[in-house]
């Protein structure tokens, strides 16, 4: 269905359902770029949602890597799946189940997403440091002050190296009756690192 090569599928290309999250497609576009991904690479998307970081994700590593998209809500696995069918991929596996848990089984990434955690996201970034190749990449999107906060400690502590905070501010375009507005979107951070 998406027949480039760059990443930045448009949000209404996705199989979308009420309280399941999305990582927005331009917050998505820089959260790709900033994970640095090759073919044939192990990668994680914990707290996949809709699904559509994983759909990136595998279409960029190619159908020699490997996705391994975790969610604690069964809505969030039946939408990825759903996602996973529509763009055609099926180098993406589904794990149900909270990732603190689920992660300690999973074998050795390249790369790490970590998105919508329910506030255990400082946890599951020490639990990443163990799964995570030397020299692998990090890359945690959040939107509290809070969480950007306890990531840069647990990160500084955990002594990963070329930290990278950037935050996006996307305001897009809406066509009304007399002309065009634009409308914000919460602000995002993403906070990217390499594993020593």
């Amino acid at each position: 269905m998406w027949k480039f090569k760059t990443p930045g599928i448009p949000d209404e290309y996705f199989e979308r359902v009420e309280k399941v999250p999305i990582t927005k497609e331009e917050v998505r576009v820089i959260q790709i770029s900033k994970a640095r991904l090759k073919s044939g690479q192990i990668v994680y998307d914990i707290g996949c949602g809709s699904g559509s970081i994983s759909v990136e994700a595998a279409l960029q590593i190619g159908s020699s890597g490997k996705v391994l998209a975790v969610d604690y809500d069964k809505n969030a696995i039946d939408l990825t799946k759903k996602n996973m069918k529509k763009f055609g991929v099926s180098n993406i596996s589904t794990i149900h189940g909270n990732a603190k848990e689920k992660i300690l089984d999973l074998e050795e990434a390249d790369t790490i997403f970590i998105g919508g955690t329910g506030g255990d996201t400082k946890e599951i970034v020490e639990l990443s440091q163990d799964k995570l190749k030397s020299g692998g990449r990090i890359v945690i999107g959040m939107i509290l002050i809070e969480t950007l906060y306890s990531v840069l400690q647990i990160l500084h502590k955990l002594q990963f190296e070329s930290v990278d905070i950037t935050q996006v501010t996307i305001s897009k375009s809406r066509k009304t009756t007399t002309g065009t507005m634009m409308l914000a979107r919460n602000p995002v951070t993403i906070i990217s690192a390499t594993k020593i």
